[in-house]
């Protein structure tokens, strides 16, 4: 029986027109969010991340001394704290932990890599600011999930000590979008089609192939990352991103959950106040955070 709550997310996702000029879409995703709040005992202050415009959000359950660093999604080219300042919110309240979510610079704009290179400078500004690893998660959605993978691969690379976790979802990891799922599930994902990511990645990669590991992690080495969660909906052209993402982890040894949701389209986390699924999401996630710093 298919789920009443995201079909009328489906039905008000409809509704939305879909352009095609760059500002109207960066306006679109923030319309498609506007309806949704921020809970008035969360704290919220804008903070400069070492040149990175950033915002802290804290909630009364919150441990300060333990962060979620965010990464928004949008394709690389829209979205930004502004879009997912609901949602951040809520992932440090059920994680019980502050976060810290980034506003990096976009495509076409700036291309690839400066939204890593400002990923990467958001974690070093936590470590500044008397952060240890073992207290950072890293999160990421859609986008966003892609540029939390790459900057681990990154990290890793430069021998750099790694965040404890990381929760990846709906993540965008092959910008050459050859899973199978890219065609076989475009009937039933009502954001993201195979031309928009096409459209999207080129002004992302900016020349660069689209395979580079670290603008397409799923190439990447795997190996020596910390435990991550990938969650992602049966109805998402990004399915195999996340299946084949898993795949390769447990193929480098790491210690991967992949959690596959029935019927979810892209993003559904981010629609949490008004479809359960997307609560019991973040709540799964805020599960796996604290048991993974609680056995630090």
């Amino acid at each position: 029986m298919a789920n009443p709550q995201i079909e009328a997310i489906r039905e008000w996702l409809a509704s939305k027109p879909r352009p095609t000029v760059l500002a109207e879409r960066r306006a679109r995703l923030l319309s498609l969010v506007d309806r949704y709040t921020v809970p008035s005992d969360v704290q919220i202050d804008a903070v400069d991340a070492s040149g990175v415009p950033a915002e802290w959000t804290l909630t009364p359950v919150a441990d300060p001394k333990q962060v979620v660093l965010f990464l928004h999604g949008g394709a690389y080219i829209s979205g930004g704290i502004a879009t997912h300042r609901h949602m951040v919110a809520q992932i440090g309240r059920v994680a019980r932990t502050r976060t810290l979510a980034l506003d990096y610079r976009l495509a076409p704009e700036h291309p690839f890599p400066a939204a890593l290179e400002d990923a990467l400078t958001g974690y070093r500004f936590l470590l500044s600011q008397g952060y240890e690893p073992a207290n950072i998660v890293l999160a990421g959605e859609s986008a966003g999930g892609g540029l939390a993978l790459a900057m681990l691969v990154s990290l890793r690379q430069i021998g750099a000590d790694l965040p404890a976790c990381a929760w990846l979802s709906s993540p965008w990891t092959d910008l050459d979008m050859s899973g199978e799922s890219m065609e076989s599930k475009a009937t039933v994902d009502p954001l993201i089609q195979k031309p928009y990511l096409l459209e999207a990645a080129g002004a992302y990669l900016n020349g660069a192939a689209p395979r580079t590991p670290l603008a397409s992690p799923l190439y990447a080495d795997l190996s020596g990352l910390p435990p991550m969660l990938i969650q992602v909906g049966t109805a998402e052209t990004l399915l195999d991103d996340s299946v084949r993402l898993a795949r390769r982890v447990a193929q480098a040894d790491g210690r991967v959950v992949l959690d596959i949701w029935p019927e979810m389209i892209h993003a559904w986390s981010l629609f949490y106040q008004q479809l359960d699924a997307g609560q019991q999401s973040l709540e799964a996630m805020g599960a796996f955070v604290r048991a993974t710093l609680d056995a630090q």
